[in-house]
């Protein structure tokens, strides 16, 4: 699984973070791998340098063997946190697209 990180030109992702990041996302996804050929991460500061409550949002499209890719949208106070929700989505939509398979497989 090729994990790809963007961001938009309000906020920079440093490699500590990035690192943090690919991990992070390695790990909540392992049971999927083998479905994933390419997961795109994309983060954004909505406000750019003005504080403001659930302004971070963070886009993971999921590159699927065989598939249409599929994209999940989560907005945040911080980008840690647009990224767990993110994540928890897309968990949330392959359990229910892999359940669907092999239900029509049986």
């Amino acid at each position: 699984m090729n994990i790809q990180i963007n961001s938009d030109s309000n906020f920079t992702v440093h490699e500590e973070f990035n690192t943090q990041l690919q991990s992070q996302i390695s790990e909540e996804l392992s049971r999927f791998s083998e479905h994933i050929t390419r997961l795109e991460v994309h983060l954004s500061d909505e406000n750019g340098h003005k504080d403001a409550l659930n302004d971070k949002r963070c886009v993971v499209e999921a590159r699927l063997e065989g598939m249409k890719p599929i994209a999940v949208t989560n907005i945040a106070n911080n980008h840690e946190q647009a990224v767990e929700g993110a994540i928890e989505k897309l968990k949330s939509t392959l359990d229910t697209k892999f359940g669907r398979l092999n239900n029509h497989k049986n």
